[in-house]
């Protein structure tokens, strides 16, 4: 089945009163989370100009670890996420809601 085709299922099963199980919804929520962070970490990583491998050196992690966070494949500690945040030199925000999750990283200079 084609994501297009599954959406527009789920959007009418959704719209006909259909509840999605809680499991599913939670589900859903803490991947929306990891992709925020995914995208956080990949734009600063492009905005500073450095490659996966470099950034991994910056933190004293694997070029692949970095990768498996890009990639939304496993979610940092908090240990972990300070590491990148100075590796990244800027400070992580991380604002969650139940309808809404953002993470951005804020530089600490400007290159001005």
């Amino acid at each position: 089945m084609s994501h297009s085709r599954y959406k527009s299922l789920r959007q009418r099963k959704l719209a006909e009163g259909y509840a999605e199980p809680t499991e599913v919804v939670e589900a859903r929520r803490e991947i929306r989370m990891s992709m925020a962070l995914a995208k956080a970490v990949y734009d600063r990583r492009v905005e500073l100009g450095l490659t996966q491998a470099e950034l991994a050196a910056r933190c004293g992690l694997t070029q692949a670890k970095i990768s498996r966070i890009e990639g939304s494949d496993t979610v940092p500690t908090l240990p972990l996420l300070a590491r990148l945040a100075k590796a990244l030199d800027a400070t992580l925000n991380i604002a969650l809601d139940d309808a809404d999750t953002r993470v951005t990283f804020t530089a600490h200079h400007d290159a001005a």
